[in-house]
């Protein structure tokens, strides 16, 4: 099989992490059996975070940093192109209202010619048309 990188959103790696969720085991189920490459963005850590601190605690954060930082993910941070483009996405889509952290994992998707994304939020990611691809597949 051939490997190909994959963003990762918010809502998928809260999942990866968080027992708790009602899409743990498909996240799990899915990072065990793709060879796929994760690429976070470091833009959605202060989301994932906010999840943790809000569902659990002040120690779920602790935790759930301590183990991500453990796993030595492939991090990739913005560019001010790419918060340019993510200015751009919104004034295209103004009636979608997509959020920034969104926008900027579009931004993200063109400049790295990523064509999939991990995510359980799907409505704005499938509302958005990419310049490099004809849609975002949306996995798991």
């Amino acid at each position: 099989m051939n490997s190909q990188k994959i963003l990762i959103d918010s809502s998928f790696l809260y999942a990866v992490y968080s027992a708790i969720d009602k899409n743990h085991l498909t996240a799990i189920a899915y990072m065990e059996t793709t060879d796929n490459i994760p690429v976070v963005p470091d833009i959605i850590l202060p989301e994932v975070a906010y999840l943790f601190l809000r569902d659990v605690g002040y120690h779920a954060v602790e935790r759930f940093l301590y183990k991500f930082a453990e796993v030595q993910p492939n991090l990739q941070s913005l560019t001010i192109p790419d918060i340019r483009r993510a200015q751009e996405i919104m004034v295209a889509y103004p009636s979608a209202k997509f959020d920034l952290v969104d926008c900027c994992l579009m931004a993200l998707s063109e400049r790295l010619q990523i064509t999939q994304i991990c995510t359980f939020d799907r409505r704005d990611f499938s509302i958005f048309r990419p310049k490099h691809c004809e849609y975002l597949g949306l996995l798991p």
